[in-house]
């Protein structure tokens, strides 16, 4: 079981953005940017494009109001799209606000930011949804 689905299954604390039947997108707790959200498919699924068509689909779809979300919270130009995938075993799309294509260099320190501050980018998100 990986990380994010024991954050699924509640077994692990997240600051939850939104949920359905076949996707949670959460807070990263060390965001490259504010506002940085993680997709993941509630299915444990490796490798992102082994993922079946229909999920891919879908996820873009369960995605976009939240990087909508993410753009009226943020000062930024646009939410960027991130597909990684080394950091944990799990398929997940990063959703990040940005003003330049170095906002998206995962080379760079992340960011710690308290509870506090974590919740109140979760009330901002969650609020513009």
């Amino acid at each position: 079981m990986t990380i994010f689905s024991k954050i699924i299954a509640g077994e692990i604390p997240s600051y939850k953005i939104a949920e359905n039947d076949n996707f949670y997108a959460f807070l990263d707790i060390f965001p490259l940017r504010e506002g940085h959200v993680l997709v993941i498919p509630k299915s444990e699924t490796d490798n992102f494009f082994d993922l079946p068509e229909k999920y891919l689909q879908e996820l873009l779809v369960f995605a976009k109001p939240i990087a909508k979300a993410i753009e009226k919270s943020f000062d930024c130009n646009r939410v960027g799209l991130s597909v990684i995938g080394l950091e944990v075993p799990h398929a997940h799309l990063h959703l990040i606000p940005i003003s330049s294509a170095n906002d998206l260099n995962f080379t760079q320190a992340k960011m710690k930011l308290s509870e506090k501050r974590l919740k109140e980018i979760q009330e901002l998100i969650v609020s513009n949804l």
